[in-house]
């Protein structure tokens, strides 16, 4: 697959890249998105909520009343969970949510979904570019200017950039990251994938490994 690399001014440059099949024409597989996408959705989970059981709430333990001859439930502390300030029943306790997902799997995952979007012809290449400061107008004029969509875009460049990453951080339907950091989860909730030219063989050199 063929594609020709974009000015930021939205104008072609006149370099056409190879997108290569191994990564970007392979027959997707649902399921390894799938598993991908959990894995990756339960590793952001700090696990941390907790709330007090009945031995953990600084109540006096005390019998209320008596056990019988009172007319109604017997009851033996306000630690009771039907009481107002008692212990929680069957509360969130910190647990650990981490899982693990075979690095085969994890790849098949990333091409399959990458496969997704060149099938929906949602791929832009854009020649590299860089920003002196952090400028979010200047971002937003390059993003309308190669139609990138305002909903949910994903640009990845080939190495981390400071000034691109502060310029984006307040619009909230788009997202810069680097090759290094991309993932399935990322480009299955884009509906444009933005790659800076050079991406695509990082890519399809790893795929070779």
């Amino acid at each position: 697959m063929k594609l020709s690399v974009l000015k930021i001014d939205g104008t072609k440059s006149g370099k056409e890249v190879e997108l290569a099949d191994s990564v970007f024409a392979i027959e997707p597989n649902d399921h390894a998105i799938y598993l991908d996408v959990v894995q990756y959705l339960a590793n952001q989970r700090h696990g941390n909520a907790k709330t007090k059981d009945r031995s953990e709430i600084a109540h006096s333990t005390k019998k209320l009343g008596r056990q019988k001859g009172g007319g109604g439930a017997r009851h033996g502390s306000l630690k009771a969970n039907i009481f107002v300030g008692g212990g929680r029943v069957f509360g969130p306790v910190p647990r650990f949510y981490h899982n693990k997902l075979n690095k085969k799997v994890k790849a098949l995952a990333r091409k399959s979904a990458l496969s997704y979007k060149a099938q929906e012809n949602a791929i832009i290449v854009l020649e590299p570019f860089a920003m002196d400061a952090p400028k979010t107008k200047e971002f937003l004029k390059i993003n309308e200017a190669i139609k990138a969509g305002d909903r949910k875009v994903l640009y990845v460049l080939p190495e981390n950039s400071t000034n691109i990453f502060l310029s984006s951080r307040n619009l909230p339907q788009v997202n810069v990251i680097s090759v290094d950091e991309i993932n399935t989860y990322a480009i299955m909730n884009a509906n444009t994938l933005v790659m800076v030219d050079g991406v695509q063989d990082i890519l399809a050199e790893r795929n070779m490994r």
